[in-house]
């Protein structure tokens, strides 16, 4: 691998006698790893070699073709590189698990940080996740939702829109765009737009970041700020200046040494950084800031009222899941949404401030006096199957159908049916006796050739029990 000079020479210099074990890593395969959703599979049947510091997370011996695993499109689990998964460690130090908490990933696409907190958190709790380009809030939302937790928003807004929410949030993840360096051993690209003036831009675009995002934490909050890069001015010096400018504190994190994440001291401020010669991981940077003062309760002053629908359409909605009684129901451009009810009037007072992508659960179309069940729905841990015919789907009728095949099964009976792999839903069919229309989101949908049948080797990648 050939290095852009100037970056090797800033390496050398950071890492002195290390720099050469460092780069040797570099020409390595990147490690592979998975998190699992713990709502979806149970976690006590693998055996496979543990991130250390997230429990449910592990690395595979070789890369699979995840389009080819059912189970991925079902939510089960989350591809993710193993070091950025330490901001569930994180998350776990810095708060209780009974803490309700108003939290924002404010640079959120495509979703590994935001569903990662989002299994973490409590009921009482519920995540922001923001993504500024418009383009990328599609991955996101199609990522959050097979999560299947609707305690979530999505929303596309600039983070300077975050100061109409002074004092909101109790916790801010700004994962930053930055110059990359911790991506050029698994993406060739990240190297070839690096420079050293592309990095000085990112790291005046993160302090602009930072400051625009600042008002909106919680006196007492705490804000987690990421990279994926090795520069110091990315990196730490950004946190030094956030304390220099605002009111902040560095809040350190208790971490075993013998996982060999490497500790940074610069000025006032104590961070992480991971370097793939000393972790099974990619580069990766993280550290914590505290704002100062009392938390002080905040009033929500919105005078917006969410629509309801009709009590017959409700009661048809509310067989529809399990533990109704912790939604509330809405009607909204001919669409029903449960709204878990403890957030409510938090999530009519964002939609007043902010440009909402998506938000609870999206349960149905309204057709007429019909209701077409939405595929967020068959997503949600909040589903009631029992509610639906289910029709079990072998490996291949599942890619088949993922595919949006018309997939026909004489297990169907007439009207909205599930399709099941390996005990997890994966969205809806309208079954109409000789024939079915698949419901599966067109956006969604897989786009590879599929080997044929006779050919085709199931990828079991997660193997799923009831839970």
């Amino acid at each position: 691998m050939q290095l852009p000079l100037a970056f090797k020479t800033r390496m050398q210099n950071q890492l002195g006698q290390n720099f050469d074990k460092f780069q040797a890593s570099l020409e390595g395969v990147p490690p592979v790893s998975i998190r699992i959703n713990p709502r979806k599979v149970a976690p006590i049947i693998y055996e496979r070699k543990q991130v250390v510091w997230e429990p449910l997370a592990f690395y595979l011996n070789e890369r699979p073709i995840f389009t080819l695993d059912p189970q991925f499109h079902a939510g089960a689990y989350y591809v993710q590189e193993a070091s950025s998964m330490f901001v569930g460690y994180v998350f776990k130090q810095l708060f209780k698990k009974n803490t309700p908490l108003k939290i924002l990933d404010l640079c959120g696409a495509p979703g590994g940080k935001s569903t990662h907190i989002a299994s973490l958190m409590n009921d009482s709790s519920f995540l922001v996740s923001n993504e500024v380009i418009k383009t990328r809030t599609a991955v996101l939302t199609e990522n959050l939702i097979k999560l299947g937790n609707p305690n979530l928003v999505v929303t596309q807004n600039d983070p300077k829109d975050f100061q109409k929410l002074p004092g909101f949030f109790d916790l801010i993840l700004v994962d930053a765009p930055c110059s990359g360096e911790g991506l050029f051993r698994r993406d060739e690209s990240a190297m070839d737009e690096w420079s050293v003036d592309n990095a000085a831009i990112c790291s005046q675009r993160q302090q602009r970041i930072l400051a625009d995002v600042w008002e909106a934490l919680a006196p007492g909050g705490y804000l987690i700020y990421s990279t994926c890069t090795y520069n110091p001015d990315e990196n730490e010096r950004n946190l030094s200046w956030i304390t220099d400018q605002f009111d902040a504190v560095n809040v350190p994190i208790i971490i075993p040494d013998e996982w060999g994440i490497s500790k940074i001291n610069y000025q006032n401020i104590e961070a992480y950084q991971f370097f793939p010669h000393n972790i099974e991981g990619e580069g990766f940077f993280i550290g914590v800031l505290q704002k100062k003062g009392l938390e002080q309760p905040l009033k929500n002053r919105t005078k917006k009222k969410f629509n309801t629908p009709g009590k017959e359409l409700e009661a048809i909605v509310t067989r529809w899941l399990v533990q109704p009684e912790y939604f509330k129901f809405i009607e909204l451009n001919q669409t029903i949404r449960a709204i878990p009810s403890p957030l409510q009037p938090w999530i009519e007072l964002l939609s007043e401030q902010l440009r909402i992508v998506h938000s609870g659960i999206l349960i149905a179309e309204i057709k007429g006096k019909k209701l077409i069940p939405q595929h967020d729905l068959s997503m949600s841990w909040f589903l009631n199957k029992g509610q639906f015919p289910l029709i079990l789907l072998d490996d291949y009728e599942a890619l088949l159908y993922l595919k949006k095949e018309n997939v026909h099964s004489d297990q169907g009976v007439r009207g909205f049916n599930i399709m099941m792999h390996d005990k997890l839903p994966l969205g809806f069919v309208n079954h109409l006796g000789n024939r079915s229309n698949n419901n599966y989101p067109v956006n969604w949908r897989i786009r590879m050739n599929l080997p044929v049948k006779e050919a085709f080797v199931p990828h079991v990648i997660v193997k799923n029990q009831e839970i």
